[in-house]
């Protein structure tokens, strides 16, 4: 299945269940970029497909799907990139790497795995250092109304779930070589996520809701 083909059938069920609002999107930076988001659900990558435009998507896609029927499926259309979300998984990276020197968007969660309380999970370090070592700049998003569960409980009342999307300015990731290395990708991360988090309604902001950066984004944001 092409990618155009896939995008066609994925916009079509997502008017039907869902009502999408998108904000910020004009702040994507121009040419090549990663999309980093809060994951909460498995509607999540289907949001994205429906608000990015650009064909030249860069997907990494859990393991575990890639012998499902259908996720399987969408994830070889896709063109993506098998992750393990559970250890360091340097060939994924690799790869990935390997991919976005071709140019593209590089959709990718840095929680790496759907949040079990609906909220902010701690960002793994991955996305810190694609970027790092891509050279391409970070548009942080977040997604709210795609909780399994609410999706779910909506489809049987027969009622559209309203997704919001929104992306804020765009930043970059420089990680000095040498000592102080991983301190300066857990910094990064932070970052990440607390910008995330600063788009997000409180009930969504998890494990970040005290830390100090967010409160200081929420402070300039006011």
């Amino acid at each position: 299945m092409k990618y155009t083909t896939l995008r066609s059938i994925v916009r079509f069920i997502m008017r039907m269940i869902t009502d999408i609002e998108v904000h910020g999107i004009e702040k994507q930076p121009p040419g090549n970029f990663i999309i980093a988001a809060n994951h909460l659900g498995r509607l999540d990558t289907a949001v994205l497909i429906c608000v990015i435009e650009r064909e030249d998507i860069i997907m990494a896609i859990a393991e575990k799907y890639k012998n499902h029927p259908l996720y399987g499926a969408i994830g070889r259309a896709l063109n993506g990139i098998w992750l393990n979300r559970f250890e360091a998984d340097y060939s994924a990276l690799r790869q990935i790497l390997g991919r976005m020197e071709q140019g593209g968007i590089l959709a990718i969660a840095p929680e790496g795995t759907r949040s079990k309380t609906e909220a902010l999970q701690e960002g793994k370090m991955g996305v810190a250092f694609l970027a790092s070592k891509s050279g391409y700049p970070i548009l942080p998003a977040a997604l709210t109304g795609t909780e399994d569960r609410r999706v779910v409980e909506n489809l049987k009342h027969f009622r559209r779930s309203k997704i919001t999307v929104t992306t804020g300015d765009w930043m970059e990731v420089h990680i000095p070589p040498g000592r102080g290395r991983e301190q300066a990708m857990q910094a990064a991360t932070d970052e990440i996520m607390c910008r995330i988090g600063a788009m997000l309604p409180e009930k969504y902001r998890g494990v970040y809701v005290d830390h100090p950066r967010l409160k200081e984004l929420l402070v300039a944001h006011a």
